[in-house]
């Protein structure tokens, strides 16, 4: 749910390369379940996605911010994808 700007500063400083969802209309938060009505807050979450869009990960609370666990499940899904001739 935060800016732009501000998730790709969050991504320079954790070290990822890929983009960050800007969720500032807070479509995605409720779509995926996580949006709290009373605060107006999502939880913190990642969601590790296959390349069929199938949801293979979901972290949720505080340990979300760190990445490590979404690249666990992300070298897990490349070995378990056909190799590639």
């Amino acid at each position: 749910m935060d800016s732009s700007p501000t998730n790709k500063r969050f991504a320079q400083d954790i070290g990822v390369k890929f983009p960050l969802l800007s969720d500032w209309k807070r479509k995605a938060v409720k779509d995926y379940g996580i949006y709290n009505e009373e605060s107006g807050y999502g939880t913190r979450a990642t969601f590790v996605v296959d390349k069929e869009g199938k949801i293979q990960h979901i972290e949720l609370g505080k340990t979300a911010v760190d990445p490590s666990g979404a690249y666990e499940v992300c070298e897990l899904l490349q070995k378990k994808s056909p190799a590639k001739p």
